[in-house]
């Protein structure tokens, strides 16, 4: 999609593959299994549902025709689409926008003011680090620079109404690079209910959301990564059976970079503009929107092991964190969790 979109997916496609293989290729006396799979987003997406007497190419062709508007709206590969046209406005001129991209920066806003750790508006502070499309910092910005920049980006500067959007600051640009595959698996799983198909996986760049069951009322089961695992090596962690929810989850541990004698990785505090140093390596947060629960998996990963620990309590969310110690891993089931596990 933009920028950092393939960070979550590098830790959670191994997720999809696991539970491809955990939930297997079981069929059912009443009910067809459908398999679908293409591209989109600058990834790839996998769907799994269970219906009987399903047209599945005109399935496919209608979930790709929702992907390419979502795609054409806030991908900033494609030149004309909504959010680079909104890239280039100038300050205080409203652009009216799509249902779909307000329905996007309405929650990308809502959770960045809810945690203060999700920032839509930081892609400038990202690229200033060196952490843009395929690249990694050869450079450490300066504190007048990393100053000035943090000043100038923030939530706060966007404002949004019924006749549409628009920035107090010129140069603020956007990037849903933590919400938007979520926003395009909640499409792809609401056109599917409405053809009547309640038995679904859908994943997008290792984002998930599962409803209904397998075949013989068999609960879908997901796996987590073991993030410790040796170079090259994938293990389970943890297997959950999510019930009905989308399942998004962020991490550290494989993308990072050493300058200068010091370790960076990818995730940027929006309030201090610096990658992030902490111990909290996975986030894994089920929400009944799986866009929800990506923005969330990213803001919590920032947040760190006491900090998202609280906000996971304060906010009765479904939350599962690993993070490195001394002694090994340390994890923590929010209360909300527990029952999935």
């Amino acid at each position: 999609m933009n920028r950092l979109s393939t960070v979550k997916g590098v830790v959670a496609l191994f997720l999809i593959i696991s539970t491809l293989l955990i939930t297997g290729c079981g069929n059912s006396q009443h009910n067809e299994e459908a398999y679908l799979e293409g591209k989109t987003m600058g990834t790839t997406y996998h769907i799994k549902f269970y219906a009987d007497q399903v047209d599945r190419q005109a399935v496919q062709a209608e979930i790709d025709a929702v992907l390419v508007d979502i795609n054409q709206s806030m991908s900033t590969y494609i030149e004309d689409s909504e959010i680079n046209t909104f890239n280039r406005l100038g300050a205080n001129q409203v652009m009216p926008i799509s249902d779909d991209f307000r329905a996007v920066i309405a929650e990308s806003i809502r959770i960045g003011d809810s945690t203060k750790t999700l920032d839509v508006t930081m892609g400038p502070l990202i690229d200033l680090w060196g952490f843009g499309p395929d690249k990694k910092p050869t450079k450490r910005p300066t504190d007048e620079a990393l100053a000035n920049m943090v000043s100038n980006i923030g939530i706060d500067k966007l404002v949004l109404n019924e006749q549409g959007l628009a920035k107090t600051v010129a140069d603020l640009e956007l990037s849903f690079s933590a919400t938007a595959k979520g926003y395009g698996i909640d499409k792809v799983a609401e056109l599917l209910q409405s053809k009547g198909i309640t038995d679904y996986m859908v994943e997008i760049g290792g984002e998930l959301r599962i409803a209904g069951t397998k075949p013989d009322n068999q609960a879908w089961r997901i796996a987590i990564e073991q993030p410790d695992a040796n170079p090259g090596e994938r293990k389970v962690h943890r297997v959950l059976t999510p019930g009905n929810n989308g399942i998004a989850t962020s991490g550290d541990y494989r993308i990072f970079y050493t300058m200068d004698g010091e370790t960076y990785t990818h995730l940027i505090d929006p309030m201090s503009g610096m990658p992030i140093k902490h111990d909290l390596v996975s986030v894994t947060v089920l929400h009944p929107s799986a866009m929800t629960a990506d923005g969330l998996a990213t803001a919590l990963t920032v947040m760190g092991m006491e900090k998202a620990q609280r906000y996971a309590q304060q906010h009765d969310l479904p939350v599962y964190l690993i993070a490195k110690s001394a002694q090994g891993l340390v994890t923590y089931s929010s209360p909300a969790f527990k029952p999935y596990l």
